[in-house]
Parts: C-alpha cells; structure tokens; sequence
C-alpha cells in the first residue's frame, strides 16, 4: 500500500403486504442463481418520510386507519343496529313518499303522478323506493360504517371462498408481468444493447446492478466515454467496473438492504398512538439522507447498539463502498462484532504484530502547522483541555522544522525526543536545517522551545509522557514515517471507496487506544470537509464515542452535513462526556437515538431535545348535586339514605395541554428490551419525531 493509503488489492390493515422479492443474492441453490433482480429492480419503492424502509412500503389511508382502531364487537354492533333502523326508515319512507306524490298528484295536479298512465306510476313508484333505498344507504351506512365491515370481514371471507384461485392467479401473472421488466432497458435505449446482452446471460446481484447503473451514468455525461463502458461490460461482464479489491458481495451478509436507495432496515416502527401515522408498522430504515446529519446513540451496555446499530450500518456501507457510492470507516475494540476482516480492504490494528497496516498520525493535514495542533489535542486527556493551545504550540514548534528538513514527519520516537528536549536530538535538527537552508525561517522556534525546556509548565514534557504510551515494543512500526514500518494508511483518501476499520488496543493499551480513537475520529471530520469531490457519501461508525470526541470534532461533525459525510456514535452514557460537550453534541447531531436503560440524566437530555407536543386532555370532576326543588332533594336524601352515597353531578373539560413527546422516566423505565426511540433529520431538513422502533427483527 502506498503511503497515501491506496489500495492494493399505518396501522395495520386486513390486507396484508404483497411479497417482496429477494433483497439480495442469497447464493445458489443447485448452480442457479435465486436473486430475481428484475423483480427487486422494479419492485415498488414509493416516495416516504425518513426513516421508512421504501421497498414495498405501502401508504396508509388515514381514514382507514382511524376506522381499524374501532373494536369488532362495537363495530359489528352499531352496524346491525344502524342495519335495522335503516330497514324501519325504508319501510316508512317510502311510504310517506308514496303518499306525498299521490296527495299531491290527486289534489294538487302537480308532480309525476297527476295524471300518469299505469306504466308511468310504476316507473315513478320504483324511482321513489331507489331513492329511499339510495338515502338510507347513505345515511346509516355512514354511521353504521358498513364500508368498514365489508372491507375488514364481507371482502376477505368472499375472497378465500369464492375468489382464492383466480387472485392467486393474478398474482402469480402479475409477479410474471414484473419479471418480464429489462432491468437493462436504459443501455439499450442508450446506445450500450451489446453490453446490455452480454449482462442478460449472466448472474447480476444488486451490488453490481448499481455500480454498472453507476457507471453507466458517468457514461451518459458524456458520449465518448459510451464506448469504453460497452467495452468493458462486454470484456468482464457484471465483474465490470468491480471494486478494487474485486470483491462483489460481503461475506456474512445478513441485513435487508436496498441498495437503489441506498437503506439499511434495522426494524419496524410499532403500531402505537406515540408514532406519526404514515410510520406505524412501517420498516425502519437509514440512508445518507439521515445519515448525513449524523447519530448519536445512547444505551448501556448489552442493549444491542453494537448488534443492531453499528453492525448494520457498518455492512451498508460497506455494501455500498462495493458499489461505488460510499465510503466506510469503522472505529471499535478489536473484540468488537463489527463485522469480518473480510468487510474491509484495511484493517489497522496496533499492537497486534499480524496487522498488515500502520496508520499514519499526520493523515489528514494539509500543512504541518494542521497536523501538530490535531495530533496535539488528540494526545490530551480531558483534564488537561485547558493546556490545549500551549500544547498545540510546542508540537507546532518541533513538527514545522522537522518536516522543512526532512521532507516527511515525525515518528513517534523523535517526536518524543525534540519535545523531550534532548540535546543530540535538537542538535541534529538545526544540522539538517542548516543543510536545507531553512534554519532561519525556523530558529526562533527552536530558540523558544530551548528555553521552555526544564520549566515545570513546559508543555513539551507532557506532551512526550503522552507520547510514550504509544511508543512501546507492542507498537512497534504501527506508526512509522520512514518507510521502516508497515504501510501506513491515511485519512485523505476519503474519495475513494474504501472500506477502513480500525482495531483499538482497548484491553491491553486503554489509554492508548483512547487517543488513538479520538485521533482517527478528529482525522475523518478533518478529511471529510476538506474533501474535493464529494460525490461520495463518507460514513464513520465508532462503537465507543466517549474518549473520541472534543470541542473540535463536535464542530466538525456539524459541518459534515454539507459536505455528503456522516458519523454514527455509540455512547454508554453522556456522563463519560465532559459536561461542556454533552449540550453542543446534542446540537452538532440530527439523529438521536435511546437504547433502553439509559438513566434518568441522560434521558433528560433526549426529553429535551426532542421538546413538547399538543395532547387532547380531558378531566372529569364529580360535584355534589344541589340542583333541584324540595321533591328532588328529598329523593336525594332518601338514596343517600339506602346507598350511601351522595348523588353527584360529572362535568367533563377537554383542552389543548403540552406534554413532553418522551418524559426522562419512560425513556429511563418504559422501553421494552430490543426496542429504541429514535428521531430523525435529514440533510434536507426534513425532521421526523421520535419513533418506538423494535430492533429485533
């Protein structure tokens, strides 16, 4: 690997849901492939909130939704009885129409019946039945919400007993008509028919169905580029335009994916009165248009933010860093479930002598001014954020004039020595100034370094103790900068779709793999902005958030929304966070999610951000009934006198109130396991409320 760390290698409804087809390959069952993609490319995707899992979503009525909240037995009972006083009403009304016309057909000489022939006064007797028949139709059907029965149980029962196999019919021709899509048609309307044959013969998954879409719209910018696609489709097939490590699927893959959208479901959101309507018992699902604005994710351990957060959201982007849409660093403990070495084209993994990568500690700077003050806070424990600038200025001071005579930076050792001030160090660098002709842009630096050495503030000495947690044997040429240690991979490749994850020293280097982390998250925000082409989504997923964050990284994160990037933070609580950084994280992110368990300052926090809304509230107050003249009250004193009790008058007052979406007690008490709440902001601006989510399925 190069050193600039490229790559070698609605409520529910009667009706249930039609059946999706396969969301990805599978495998092959006896050499056939079972991945339908004419089905799953056209399948229905249609236009939602965030947060929905579009694939086969069907929309919700809102109508028919407030309808199936009524129970059967009322339902059924107000339907006979509104049945039986509609037939009373026909009965009668037609009657009393009947005689209405005649009495004023015979006496007034007016109206269809005046002076009719006996065909004409059955025609107009019948037209009168149709329209009290028409009228009580109406009227109690309404009431009585026949349409409601017929569709919840007159409909189903006539299908399964009268209709099943012609539907099944239907559907089996309709699923047919949908196979018989080309998923292929733009190339082929577009000039590329050959590559579209080629790609007709072979087993297509959904990973290379969109990178070739991909690609082949980077090809319709501009025709001349039409014959070098045809070309290559028809050389390699749907093995054209691989990643470059030519993988086409991950090993282990296990979520539901859409990769024409880009989502990941994770769950379902529950069918309960405290999830806007059109998300009830919908998927739950992330993309880049969420992601975009960042997660924070807050639960004990054991609550499934790993397993059911960082995990699937790793292997979408993964996924998609396969097709060319994306590219995916993952930050966690070595023991981490965060998926396979397989998933990833670089595994980092100090202090374990097996890794094939270093990482470079300077990665993302574009000067070295830049890479001494990132490294300078990474190397700071919270405690000491207050020496921050005099930190930053001591490591600018040994970093700028060890990279204008070498031409390259610091290793761990040196820079541990020129903080240190050792002399043989200092004096071989003036030397190599000198030899450069840079000595003078940079004595005074030295000068002043020199003088800071031995002073009980001198910040170059904590700094070189900070330093010597990672210059141990374990380490050794994890972090090289001479070309003597592994190939050191850094940040500023994020536009490319690489697939990074990075293995902390958590169990035998804690404090450590603290700084390690919170120098690979400031390098990602670093990068991300600084990004050139931002036509892909760069996603971050770091599994333990408490030691990778500052006051820096909390400002970058923001500002990763308008540059096409995204982070996924997993926090155990907020108090691992110092308190000037829980209110403006909480501020820097759009998505935040509660795992259940968290406590009760925590979930003050969630409460807050996520603010109040208007709840009808009725109150019922029980008077004494004073009402009334001596008969009454002697009534009243006489049940009082058998009963017991006081005869009371019920007033009842609906209002408006506010109340909180999510109080700081339910989040902390009254979440199932495996469930969530999340809330959702997309890069848009499009907000979506707090959603009770089931992870588990």
């Amino acid at each position: 690997m190069a050193q600039d760390g490229a790559h070698h290698h609605g409520d529910r409804t009667t009706t249930p849901p039609p059946p999706l087809p396969h969301q990805r390959p599978p495998g092959r069952t006896s050499g056939v492939p079972v991945f339908d993609l004419p089905a799953w490319a056209s399948a229905p995707r249609p236009e939602a909130e965030p947060g929905i899992y579009r694939l086969g979503y069907r929309q919700v009525d809102p109508e028919r939704a407030e309808a199936a909240q009524v129970a059967a037995w009322p339902l059924l009972l107000r339907a006979a009885i509104n049945a039986l006083v509609g037939w009373f009403a026909y009965l009668y009304g037609t009657q009393l129409l009947t005689y209405v016309l005649v009495w004023f057909g015979g006496q007034m000489g007016i109206g269809p019946l005046a002076s009719p022939s006996e065909s004409e006064a059955m025609f107009t007797l019948l037209v009168a039945n149709a329209f009290v028949i028409g009228v009580a139709i109406k009227l109690f059907g309404r009431m009585g919400r026949w349409p409601e029965v017929w569709r919840r149980y007159v409909a189903p029962l006539l299908s399964r007993t009268v209709t099943q196999e012609e539907r099944a019919e239907e559907g089996a021709a309709a699923v047919e008509a949908v196979r018989q899509l080309d998923p292929w048609a733009g190339l082929r309307q577009g000039g590329a028919a050959a590559a579209a044959g080629r790609l007709d013969g072979e087993a297509v998954g959904d990973v290379d169905y969109v990178r070739i879409q991909r690609a082949w719209e980077s090809a319709q910018a501009d025709p001349v580029f039409v014959p070098a696609f045809v070309e290559q489709v028809a050389a390699r097939g749907a093995a054209a335009f691989a990643h470059p490590s030519e993988a086409r699927e991950l090993p282990g893959r296990a979520e539901r994916h859409d990769l024409l959208l880009r989502q990941v479901c994770l769950g379902t959101s529950q069918d309960v009165p405290k999830n806007p309507l059109p998300h009830r018992a919908a998927g739950f699902a992330l993309d880049p248009a969420v992601l975009g604005t960042s997660l924070l994710a807050v639960g004990p351990a054991g609550t499934g933010k790993t397993a059911r957060l960082a995990r699937p959201v790793a292997e979408a982007l993964c996924l998609q860093a396969l097709a060319g849409t994306a590219c995916a660093v993952v930050i966690g403990a070595g023991d981490a479930d965060l998926g396979p070495d397989g998933w990833y084209d670089v595994v980092i993994a100090p202090g374990d002598p097996a890794s094939v990568y270093g990482l470079d500690l300077y990665g993302a700077a574009r000067d070295p001014d830049e890479a001494a003050a990132r490294l300078a806070e990474a190397l700071l424990p919270d405690e000491l954020t207050a020496r921050a600038e005099s930190a930053r200025t001591a490591l600018q001071q040994v970093v700028g004039p060890f990279h204008a005579a070498h031409r390259r930076y610091p290793g761990v050792r040196e820079l541990r020595a020129l903080l240190g001030g050792e002399p043989d160090a200092l004096a071989a660098l003036v030397k190599a100034l000198g030899a450069a002709g840079r000595l003078g842009a940079y004595e005074r630096d030295l000068e002043h370094r020199e003088r800071q050495r031995g002073r009980a503030d001198d910040p170059g000495a904590l700094l070189a103790d900070r330093l010597a947690l990672l210059d141990r044997p374990a380490f050794e040429g994890a972090f090289a900068t001479d070309g003597t240690g592994r190939p050191p991979f850094a940040m500023r490749v994020l536009d490319h779709p690489l697939r990074v994850r990075v293995k902390l020293p958590e169990r035998s280097h804690p404090e450590a793999a603290r700084m390690l982390s919170r120098l690979v998250v400031g390098q990602f925000v670093q990068a991300a902005g600084a990004r050139e082409d931002h036509s892909l989504f760069a996603g971050l997923v770091v599994d333990d958030a408490s030691a990778a964050l500052d006051a820096a990284t909390v400002r970058g994160v923001q500002r990763m929304r308008g540059a096409n990037a995204g982070a996924v933070l997993l926090l155990r609580t907020l108090v691992d966070l110092p308190e000037a950084l829980r209110a403006p994280l909480f501020g820097a992110v759009g998505c935040r999610m509660a795992f259940p368990g968290i406590a009760p300052w925590d979930g003050r926090l969630f409460s807050e951000a996520w603010g109040t809304h208007l709840v009808q509230e009725t109150a019922v107050t029980h008077t004494p009934d004073t009402s009334g003249g001596v008969i009454r009250r002697a009534g009243r004193l006489g049940r009082k006198a058998l009963s017991g009790t006081t005869a009371q008058t019920e007033s009842v007052t609906t209002r408006d109130v506010e109340r909180l979406r999510w109080s700081p007690s339910d989040l902390a008490h009254a979440l199932p396991a495996g469930h969530a709440v999340v809330s959702l902001t997309a890069v848009s601006g499009e907000q979506v409320p707090p959603l009770l989510v089931d992870l588990r399925g």
